[in-house]
């Protein structure tokens, strides 16, 4: 079932109502009636009559009409019941007040899960539990009790109820913008952030959605329909836990696993998402988002009354990854004609003193700029709004003609005008009028200019939005006999870690270029193959239960001649039985010496929210010691690829330093995108790590390749056992 019927609910059943003031039960009938909500309101209270002149009903199956929604402000242990009640009816949807549930443990996750069974059998949608509530401000359906709430086309979801009351006060305070909807995500029980977003995406008044976010459990499903959503409207998040003790805080709140890893900040920017994580930025970006049209080209002007705002706009922006490009020179042969001869017109534009005797100038100059090519968007930083406050009260009129101009310029025009004033707080006439034609007006100049800043962040993702990976996995479709064989074969033999010959060779499948390998079980067969190589020689243990050779002393390198070989392989057999004694072994792998290069390191996890992720950085002992990697989530394109690539620190080596030859980064986003198509192909694989591998000037080697697969479905399980 749809959200319909449970965010344009037509009747509610207020389960819990009461007639004490500070309860829940009584602040939501009070708002309802308050607000003019249309559709039919149903106390539920088994020990009262009426209620604010509405009569009361011992049950919601008691109810003579129909009921779209319940809100149910009981306590936890009570819902079951409630829901089973509500099931009988024929209820379409419930919002659970109630902490108690999987936030608070195992008990707690308990009883979730009899509330979710009991909603599904009777195909009730639930918003929470552990939730503020919901409101849905286009039918005045306050199912918060927070009264007054602006309306407007943001949409908010959040998992905080104060984060919630933070950002409807700044909206009434600081703005002329407001809400369509607020949910009080909660513990994402049965309807989950990628629902609300499909619904808000379908909206028509909706234009931009808000969002702050604990934790999530369906982080894939939420990426596609992010992805989706994010091509026609904006998403704006603040996802907490970054720190050990957020995570601890947020996973307190919601039940679900919470955190803002570096995957998950990756993952959100690549669906298109605005990631903020300041919180006083939040609401500001979402006002500016939803207000004004995204700056196509990347390229802002900054209008300043002052040297010292302009300059520090000017670091500020291109900090953001923002250009401040020149302006042409018959734009600024224009500013030259209205500004004084000690004016800068080149952008940033410094007025000089233009606009001290006539603060109108400031929308002449406005036009002017925003008529060059080169500018997508006008940052306007400093005064203006404090003219008639500063220097006479004559001036505030021509600050208000200006608004009106500069107002109707970004309709007419369709580029993005937002102000720093230094007088906001004053609430000078000519500021509120910007705000009615949707001009932002801010006082801090840091988040006038993250408000520019994240319109052009969204102009350049839009710009190449069909070059984004839409987050689906094409499950097994990639798939090639030979590579389902090997992994069928490590089932049957009660195996999850496929031996290194058996991964590479799975890669070799998949087309990436790994060494010519031989298996030996016995030290004579190892000299063989090693003579066979001809050169230098790797001996490495080959055993599903050694997974770290090393840590067994079961690596030699540099092995040459067929005695050293010998005794190399003899070594390498007792010290894993030294290690391990009831360790398997295959034998010992016989490899090749690989040319010198630079090593980096390639692998997959699943992650706990988002599934299939791939990471790459510098290789071998540093991956640890320096930590320069990136990650995606799978699958990948080959432009993410290189952008991985780019991303650490350390990619100008592969470009060559002091004389040296570049390395082959062809090849090397090449094995990444067949790492990628592996995951793919196989769902059963929980890991791989490829490390090091070797990038040369020409081609690269896979010198160890490690899988680890998922447990074993129950019929190879079978299999084995018989």
């Amino acid at each position: 079932m749809g959200l319909e019927h449970v965010l344009n609910a037509r009747s509610v059943a207020v389960v819990g109502a009461s007639k004490v003031p500070t309860k829940r039960g009584y602040q939501t009938i009070r708002t309802l009636l308050d607000e003019r909500y249309e559709g039919a309101i149903y106390p539920v209270n088994p020990k009262e009559k009426s209620i604010m002149g509405l009569k009361c009903y011992t049950a919601v199956s008691q109810i003579p009409g129909e009921v779209d929604v319940a809100l149910i402000a009981t306590p936890a242990k009570t819902v079951p019941a409630v829901l089973e009640d509500c099931g009988k009816k024929g209820v379409k949807g419930a919002i659970i007040l109630a902490t108690g549930f999987g936030e608070t443990g195992a008990k707690g996750k308990a009883l979730e899960g009899e509330v979710l069974n009991m909603a599904g059998r009777h195909n009730i949608r639930l918003i929470g539990p552990n939730t503020s509530g919901m409101i849905n401000l286009k039918d005045n359906l306050n199912l918060v009790g927070l009264k007054n709430s602006p309306k407007g086309d943001i949409a908010l979801l959040t998992q905080s109820g104060n984060m919630a009351l933070t950002l409807i006060t700044e909206a009434k305070l600081q703005s002329r913008k407001g809400f369509t909807y607020y949910v009080g995500v909660g513990n994402e029980a049965d309807i989950r952030f990628h629902e609300y977003l499909e619904f808000f995406r379908q909206d028509p008044d909706t234009h931009a959605i808000l969002m702050y976010v604990e934790g999530m459990r369906e982080g894939r499903k939420f990426l596609q329909q992010a992805y989706k959503t994010t091509e026609t409207k904006p998403i704006i998040l603040l996802k907490s836990g970054r720190s050990s003790t957020g995570k601890q805080s947020a996973g307190s709140h919601t039940g679900a696993l919470a955190g803002m890893s570096e995957v998950a900040k990756g993952a959100f920017e690549r669906a298109g998402i605005i990631v903020i994580e300041n919180s006083d930025e939040l609401f500001p970006a979402a006002e500016s988002l939803s207000s004004l049209p995204p700056i196509k080209n990347n390229q802002i002007a900054i209008l300043a009354d002052g040297g010292g705002h302009a300059t520090i706009a000017a670091d500020t922006l291109t900090d953001l990854g923002v250009q401040i490009p020149e302006l042409e020179e018959k734009t600024q042969s224009k500013l030259r004609a209205i500004l004084p001869g000690g004016a800068s017109v080149r952008n940033p534009i410094d007025v000089a003193g233009g606009t001290d005797d006539n603060p109108a100038v400031f929308a002449d100059c406005a036009n002017i700029i925003l008529s060059d090519p080169n500018v997508g968007g006008l940052l306007i930083v400093g005064l203006f709004g404090g003219y008639g406050i500063r220097f006479a009260e004559s001036l505030a009129l021509m600050e208000e003609d200006a608004a009106h101009q500069m107002g109707k310029m970004v309709k007419r025009r369709k580029k993005a005008i937002i102000v720093h004033s230094l007088y906001n707080s004053e609430k000078p006439h000519s500021l509120d009028l910007l705000r009615y034609y949707g001009v932002p007006v801010y006082g801090s100049l840091d988040i006038a200019c993250k408000c520019i800043g994240v319109l052009a962040q969204y102009g350049r993702y839009l710009k190449r939005y069909h070059a984004k990976s839409d987050f689906i996995l094409d499950w097994e479709a990639k798939a090639k006999p030979e590579g389902r064989q090997i992994i069928d074969n490590v089932y049957r033999q009660g195996r999850t870690a496929l031996l290194e010959a058996e991964a590479k060779q799975l890669l070799r499948f998949h087309g990436a270029a790994v060494t010519s390998d031989a298996m030996a079980a016995t030290a004579e067969k190892a000299a063989e193959a090693a003579e066979a190589m001809g050169g230098k020689v790797v001996l490495k243990i080959a055993s599903p239960d050694i997974l770290h050779k090393s840590d067994a002393k079961g690596v030699q390198l540099n092995l040459s001649g067929r005695d050293q070989v010998k005794k190399a392989f003899r070594e390498i057999i007792k010290n894993a039985k030294a290690y391990k004694a009831n360790a398997r072994i295959e034998g010992v792998l016989i490899s090749p010496m690989v040319d010198k290069g630079i090593e980096v390191i390639i692998g997959t996890k699943i992650d706990d929210q988002f599934g299939p992720v791939i990471m790459y950085g510098l290789g071998g002992v540093m991956v640890e010691i320096l930590k320069d990697v990136s990650f995606r989530v799978l699958p990948i394109s080959r432009r993410s690829a290189q952008h991985m690539i780019a991303e650490t620190k350390s990619h100008p080596i592969l470009d060559g330093v002091r004389g040296d030859k570049p390395y082959d980064k062809k090849a090397l986003i090449n094995l990444l995108l067949v790492c990628s198509e592996i995951i793919e192909a196989y769902p059963q694989i929980q890991e791989m790590d490829l490390n090091p591998v070797i990038v040369h000037h020409e081609g690269l080697s896979i010198v160890d390749a490690r899988i680890l697969l998922k447990p074993a479905p129950e019929k190879e399980k079978a299999g084995t056992a018989a």
